[in-house]
């Protein structure tokens, strides 16, 4: 298998577009990628969650590629919930490593401000198991906001205890020309929050929103800048109920990805210097940090109260300011996350890690029946 590079980037604002359709947003990010490229493109992929139930459209990737210019290439559409980001660079990926294209372009694309809350979260709900949660009027939050009471109880602690990851998020992303909300948030207005599914507080749930990212995937290193690879990747299913888990606490689908991608990476926990993960929730972010190994059951939320999850902490997270505070692109996360990370490895990004080497990127479908990780190193 050859080694696999990234050999460009793009994104737009994450924001309600309403000037804007889904392939606008599209060929904004895609026209920044390719910006100086003079390679040719095999394929283009398009992950997207929504475009079907929301948008009326299923098959964005012929749409987008032929906007481009990119007429008579391979296209593929991927929809797998919020996980269809991180299995589009999964395939793009397989495609350049195997040596069946030299190069393909990733644009993860979603479009959701323009229809009601109920169509939105409706939508929202097809990640779920559709005769045992969906119909009955569960939603995705409601699943989250059951696992931290669970959590909460199981080892007696208050909502406050959660406090720490969207206070960081918003910390983050003032700094983040891109990202939806630009202001600092701390404990007491995290407490103080009207309630959305309780435990569950305003200011600990993400927002949904319009935007895009791309990514050039290719056998050849850029001539310039930083050379960032994709090291490791790997993708995990579960069962999609969550009623049927073994465990509600853990994320078994996190934990098998995690370890397969970093095996194949060749590295260890330690070495990883920034993360990205699909955190809509603080509970999402604790368990998904303790199926990977980074704290040990029920010790999750301790890495927000140290300050391990800061740009100078141990294990920094949501440095562009995660779902809470960039927004949440559901099905272009995955992509978006990649975007994120090679800036931090380039040493470009607004929160800058410190000589950051190693990256790792995580998203996930539902309450983590699909789980996509990516490791990305910097070998110059």
């Amino acid at each position: 298998m050859r080694p696999v590079y990234i050999a460009g980037i793009g994104q737009t604002s994450i924001a309600e577009h309403w000037d804007k359709t889904a392939q606008d947003l599209a060929h904004d990010a895609a026209s920044q990628a390719l910006h100086g490229y003079t390679g040719s493109i095999g394929a283009v992929y398009v992950a997207n969650a929504l475009s079907a139930a929301l948008g009326n459209q299923s098959n964005l990737a012929p749409a987008v590629a032929a906007g481009l210019g990119l007429r008579g290439v391979e296209t593929l559409t991927i929809e797998a919930g919020g996980a269809a980001g991180g299995m589009a660079i999964r395939q793009a990926q397989l495609a350049v490593a195997a040596g069946v294209v030299d190069a393909v372009l990733v644009v993860g694309v979603e479009k959701v401000s323009d229809v009601l809350d109920e169509r939105r979260e409706a939508a929202l709900a097809l990640s779920m198991d559709a005769d045992w949660e969906a119909f009955h009027g569960v939603t995705v939050t409601a699943q989250w906001a059951m696992l931290m009471r669970s959590y909460m109880h199981s080892y007696a602690l208050g909502a406050q205890a959660f406090a720490p990851f969207p206070v960081n998020a918003h910390a983050n992303g003032v700094h983040n020309k891109h990202a939806l909300y630009r202001f600092a948030i701390n404990a007491d207005k995290y407490q103080s929050a009207a309630a959305v599914a309780a435990p569950l507080g305003l200011l600990d749930c993400s927002t949904e929103a319009d935007g895009a990212a791309a990514v050039l995937i290719s056998a050849t290193p850029p001539v310039a800048g930083a050379v960032i690879r994709i090291a490791g990747s790997a993708v995990a299913s579960d069962t999609v109920a969550l009623h049927a888990w073994a465990d509600l606490l853990q994320l078994d689908a996190v934990r098998w990805s995690f370890e397969r991608a970093m095996a194949q990476a060749g590295v260890e926990r330690s070495d990883v210097d920034v993360f990205e993960l699909t955190d809509p929730h603080a509970i999402a972010a604790i368990l998904a940090f303790e199926a990977m190994g980074y704290a040990a059951a029920g010790t999750g939320h301790l890495l927000g109260s140290s300050g391990a999850i800061r740009p100078d902490g141990s294990t920094p997270v949501a440095l562009a300011g995660g779902c809470k505070a960039r927004g949440n692109l559901l099905g272009a996360l995955g992509v978006l996350q990649i975007v994120e990370l090679t800036q931090q490895l380039q040493g470009s990004a607004p929160t800058q890690v410190a000589d950051a080497r190693v990256g790792l990127a995580q998203c996930m479908s539902g309450i983590g029946s699909t789980v996509a990780t990516h490791i990305l190193v910097r070998d110059a």
